[in-house]
C-alpha cells in the first residue's frame, strides 16, 4: 500500500456507505472521470443507482472487504460510524482517506473533546460521566445545567438529554441507557454555524464560507450563506477548522459545527463537534461555488489539488425531510432553485429525502 497514491481518470474509488452522501460523492467522481464502488449492507442503498460497482455485505465480512479493497485505488466513507475494525482492516490493504484516526476521534465524544482541547480550539466545558454520581458531581460545576450525551452513536438529537433544572437529572444516567457519556455545559448561544474545510494530500487547506444553520426537531432544516457574522468571526472559524484537520493529518472534507455566542465581549465561537466527511450543512456549495464540497472531497482523496472554495452566489439550502419531498414540483417552478432528490424508495417521517438550493446574487 502506498500512502502517497494518486489516482488517474478511470481509477475506482471505494465508498463505505450507500446513502445520499455516498450518492453525491459518486456523482462528483463520475464528473471527473473516476468510477465508484459502493460498499453497504443495505440492498436498497440510493448510491447504488449512480455507481459503477456495488457490494451488498456486512461491514464485518472479511472476504467481501478483501474483494472490495482489491477492486479500488482508495477508500473513503460517507458516515462516521464505520466500524473501527472495518476501517483498520481496509487501511492495511489500500489507502483510507480520511484516515482511521479521524474515525476514532469522532466516534467517541470524549475522545473528540479531548482532541479539540489539545488542538487549541475553544469548546464548551465537559465532564466524563460513568454513573449517576458522576453526573450529579459534574452538574455542581456547571451550575446545575448541561446536555448529557452518550459517548458513542447518536445523531439528530438521539442519545442525549437536556438538563435545565435539578429534577431533570433524576435517573438521567439510566434513562440514557446507563452507557458511558459526557456532560456538556449548557451554552447560551445565538445560533449554530458550521464550516466545511478540506485538506489535500500535500497539506493544503481550503475553507468554504461559514453557514448559519437552523434545526427543526433536532434535524438540520436550513443552512444560509452569508451567515451574518463579522469578518473576524469568519476568519476565526476558518482558523479553528484548519487547526483541527492539520492536527489529524486529515485528507478530505470535514464538517465543523460551532456555536456562535454573542455577549458584551462581542462574538465568539465554540466548536460543538466534527464530522469526518462531507456534511449536510455544506450542500449549498453544489450550486453557489465552482467546486462543491463533494468535488473537493473527491479531489483530495484522489491526491489531486483542491479547487476554489470561493462562493459566487448567496444561498439557502433547505432539507426536504419526510413528506416535504412531495413539494418537489414547487421547487421546479422556482427559477432561483435547484432540486436535489436522493432516490430513496420510501418516504418516512424524519428521513432526509432531498434538498433544495435557492440561489441569489452575492451580497457579502
Amino acid at each position: 500500500m502506498n500512502e502517497r497514491t494518486r489516482l488517474s481518470p478511470g481509477d475506482t474509488i471505494g465508498i463505505l456507505g450507500g446513502g445520499q452522501l455516498g450518492r453525491m460523492l459518486a456523482q462528483s467522481a463520475a464528473s471527473m472521470g473516476l468510477k465508484s464502488h459502493i460498499y453497504c449492507p443495505d440492498p436498497n442503498s440510493p448510491a447504488f443507482d449512480v455507481s459503477a460497482f456495488y457490494t451488498v455485505a456486512p461491514y464485518e465480512d472479511i472476504d467481501a472487504l478483501n474483494r472490495f479493497a482489491a477492486s479500488v485505488s482508495v477508500v473513503t466513507y460517507e458516515f462516521e460510524n464505520v466500524p473501527g475494525p472495518t476501517a483498520a482492516h481496509l487501511d492495511a490493504l489500500v489507502p483510507v482517506r480520511p484516515g482511521v484516526r479521524a474515525l476514532e476521534v469522532s466516534q467517541d465524544r470524549l475522545f473528540e473533546k479531548r482532541y479539540l482541547t489539545e488542538a487549541g480550539v475553544a469548546i464548551a466545558g465537559f465532564a466524563e460521566i460513568n454513573s449517576q454520581k458522576d453526573l450529579e458531581n459534574a452538574l455542581e460545576t456547571f451550575s446545575g445545567r448541561g446536555v448529557l450525551k452518550t459517548r458513542r452513536l447518536g445523531y439528530d438529537g438521539k442519545g442525549q438529554l437536556m438538563i435545565r433544572q435539578a429534577g431533570d437529572a433524576d435517573g438521567a444516567f439510566d434513562e440514557l441507557g446507563g452507557v458511558p457519556a459526557v456532560l456538556e455545559d449548557l451554552i447560551d448561544f445565538d445560533c449554530e454555524v458550521s464550516v466545511i474545510v478540506a485538506r489535500d494530500l500535500d497539506g493544503a487547506c481550503a475553507c468554504y464560507d461559514i453557514a448559519r444553520n437552523h434545526h427543526e426537531n433536532h434535524i438540520l432544516k436550513t443552512s444560509t450563506v452569508p451567515a451574518g457574522v463579522s469578518k473576524e468571526t469568519a476568519e476565526s472559524a476558518r482558523a479553528m477548522a484548519e487547526k483541527i484537520v492539520k492536527g489529524l493529518d486529515y485528507v478530505g472534507v470535514m464538517g465543523v459545527e460551532m456555536f456562535l455566542v454573542r455577549d458584551d465581549a462581542g462574538e465568539r465561537l465554540l466548536v460543538n463537534e466534527i464530522a469526518p466527511r462531507v456534511h449536510n450543512s455544506g450542500h449549498w456549495t453544489q450550486d453557489a461555488c465552482l467546486t462543491s464540497q463533494f468535488d473537493q472531497h473527491i479531489r483530495a482523496i484522489a491526491g489531486w489539488p483542491l479547487g476554489s472554495a470561493d462562493r459566487h452566489s448567496d444561498a439557502i439550502m433547505e432539507n426536504l425531510i419526510g413528506f416535504d419531498a412531495d413539494t418537489w414540483p414547487e421547487a421546479l417552478k422556482d427559477p432561483a432553485a435547484r432540486l436535489h432528490l436522493y432516490g430513496k424508495a420510501e418516504i418516512r417521517h424524519g428521513r432526509k429525502m432531498g434538498h433544495v438550493n435557492r440561489i441569489s446574487q452575492k451580497t457579502g
